[in-house]
């Protein structure tokens, strides 16, 4: 603006300055060529500020435009900011959900690893059970005579053999179930025994199963005798 005003102030000096020379050079001239001089001078002005109105009218313009489009952009770049943003905040809480679906499954692989551990010792010591139970039922049937057996209604079957000497294969049986009250029952024997109730009542109360067979072997040897 101070640019312009300067500019203005040096036009006037040279419209003066000519205004001067030609006064002074020309007295006689007749006043209308004076006015037609003043005239051009003015309208030449006037075109040249117009323009230079104009100029600055659509500077004003275009800088109102670009001030528009920085601000459309600001906004563009604080939406995509915001997305942005959302963005990162759903990835991080993905990420916290896949770390504790991890921590989850080897937590359940440690469980599952263990139980596969537990379960296999409790194979092995059940396995080595069984054979131990079948060493035991070999040695029993072999050298003692004793022969187990699960019959019809859940029954278990004892058969002693080697009990008479004189008939060594003679099948001495004692047959065991368990009735409605959940106690031991003897429901037959074969030959029968005097002491068969006192031995039934006896396993009922101490649930020693070895000593109730034991027992009963001792029974069929002692009556093997009479």
């Amino acid at each position: 603006a101070e640019d312009e005003v300067a500019l203005f102030e040096k036009d006037m000096k040279e419209f003066w300055i000519q205004f001067k020379i030609s006064y002074g050079s020309e007295q006689n001239n007749q006043t209308s060529a004076l006015r037609d001089l003043c005239k051009e001078t003015i309208e030449a002005l006037s075109e040249k500020w117009s323009k230079k109105l104009k100029e600055e009218d659509l500077m004003i313009d275009k800088i109102q435009e670009y001030n528009n489009e920085i601000l459309q952009q600001s906004k563009y770049v604080a939406e995509k900011e915001e997305q942005l943003t959302e963005i990162k905040s759903k990835l991080n809480q993905e990420e916290e959900e896949q770390k504790n679906l991890t921590d989850s499954v080897e937590e359940l692989k440690e469980e599952l690893m263990k139980k596969m551990e537990i379960k296999s010792s409790k194979n092995k010591a059940a396995k080595e059970k069984v054979e131990q139970v079948s060493k035991i039922k070999t040695l029993f049937k072999e050298h003692l005579g004793l022969e187990m057996r699960r019959i019809h209604d859940e029954q278990l079957q004892f058969i002693f053999r080697h009990i008479d000497h004189k008939e060594p294969d003679k099948p001495y049986m004692c047959t065991l179930s368990i009735n409605e009250q959940g106690d031991y029952e003897v429901t037959s024997c074969t030959p029968p025994l005097d002491c068969i109730a006192e031995l039934q009542l006896k396993l009922r109360e101490t649930n020693n199963f070895s000593a109730f067979v034991a027992n009963i072997r001792k029974a069929f040897t002692a009556l093997s005798y009479k």
